[in-house]
Parts: C-alpha cells; structure tokens; sequence
C-alpha cells in the first residue's frame, strides 16, 4: 500500500531531481541511454525547434534493455530520432556507455574525433535524471556550459505512463542515494539537498521502496 506520505514525498525526489533549467540554443544536444523512447523524442524535438544542429545518441545495452532494444540504446534512440524527422547527417551514435560517466566521457571524445566544438551542451535524460545527469557532466565535462533537458511531464503524468507506482518511487529512491554517494566516489560533483528532500528520502526508503539502492552503502 502507497500512503498519501509516500506521495507526498516521492514528488518531493521528483521536483528536486530535476534541474529546472531554461533552455536555449547549444553546441550540441546528447541523448542519455535508457529504456525510454522518450529521451529520443525530447532530443529530436529540441533539434527542430533549433536547439542545438547536432545530437549525441549514447548507450549500449543494459539488463533493462537488452531485449527491448537489442541493437543498443543509442542505436534505438537514433532509428526513433529519424522517424521523427531529424535526419542522419544531424546525428551521431556512441555504442559503448553502460553507465552515465560513460556517457559523458565516450560522448565528449566522440565529439573531439569529429572535429565539433562545444561550449555548452543540451544534456537530454529521464525526467528524474537530469540531476546526477547535470552533476556527473558538471565532474567530468567542466569547461562546458551544461543545460538539463528532459520530457514536461508532471509527477502524476510520469507515473501514469509507466504504469507502475511502486517501481517509480523506487527508481526515484535510487537516484536520490546516487547523489548523495557517489560525490565520495568521484563520480559527480557534490549538492546538498534541502532538509524536508532529505527527511523524504529517509521515510521512503523506511517504508521499504528501497530495490533500486546500491548495495552496501
């Protein structure tokens, strides 16, 4: 059972995860690997509405993928990418990533080998990635202007479409954990949440929406 709390506190995650970023035209859009479709969709929206002349598909497979997309998240992303119109000169594909330091770091030397200047980069994720997205871009990328962009969805619309509460709410502890360890570890830069995300993480992950943790932390 969901209680009205765990709502509560779970749109709390959700707002706080993300960036609330204005967007505005960049040298380059990259399209973070994942199950979601929509992540394509938000790059190739961003590429017709002029937001950026080139886009970044990165990502190989994962145990959540690989039997949807078995030609690899970015090959995926980039055949919706053309459906929807982009075409393929405007993009590149990068195959390898499994994790998002992978992401940053394959895609910023793809971008090198091909001769593209960056100065600021449209950094496309799930909704309740942008966060770890921005901070793992901001630890490895820095001399780059980072600008968080992801499907307008609301809370309520997001865990509609997935179809699965429980799962939403665990991903969103997940991510929530993420920030706050691997700062330690080097992989993103450091961000103090706000005491009432903090006490909102800590009753979730109480009340047992806990299967996305990172073991042993």
């Amino acid at each position: 059972m969901i209680s009205t709390q765990n709502w509560a506190d779970a749109e709390q995650l959700w707002e706080y995860q993300q960036m609330h970023h204005e967007l505005r035209p960049c040298s380059v859009a990259i399209g973070l690997g994942s199950h979601d479709l929509g992540v394509a969709e938000v790059a190739a929206d961003l590429y017709r509405r002029g937001m950026a002349p080139l886009i970044v598909f990165t990502g190989a497979t994962s145990r959540t993928t690989r039997e949807r997309m078995p030609r690899g998240e970015a090959e995926h992303y980039r055949e919706r990418a053309l459906e929807l119109g982009v075409p393929d000169s405007a993009i590149l594909v990068e195959p390898q990533a499994r994790n998002t330091g992978e992401n940053i770091r394959f895609s910023r030397s793809l971008l090198a080998e091909q001769s593209v200047p960056v100065e600021s980069v449209l950094l496309v994720s799930k909704p309740y990635e942008e966060r770890r997205a921005y901070a793992t871009a901001r630890k490895l990328w820095p001399e780059v202007e980072i600008v968080s962009a992801s499907a307008p969805m609301t809370f309520a619309e997001y865990v509609d479409s997935i179809q699965d509460a429980r799962l939403v709410f665990d991903m969103l502890v997940g991510a929530q954990q993420r920030l706050l360890i691997y700062p330690q570890q080097g992989f993103l830069i450091d961000q103090v949440a706000p005491t009432a995300v903090s006490a909102a993480y800590e009753r979730l992950c109480a009340d047992g929406f806990t299967s996305r943790l990172v073991a042993g932390q």
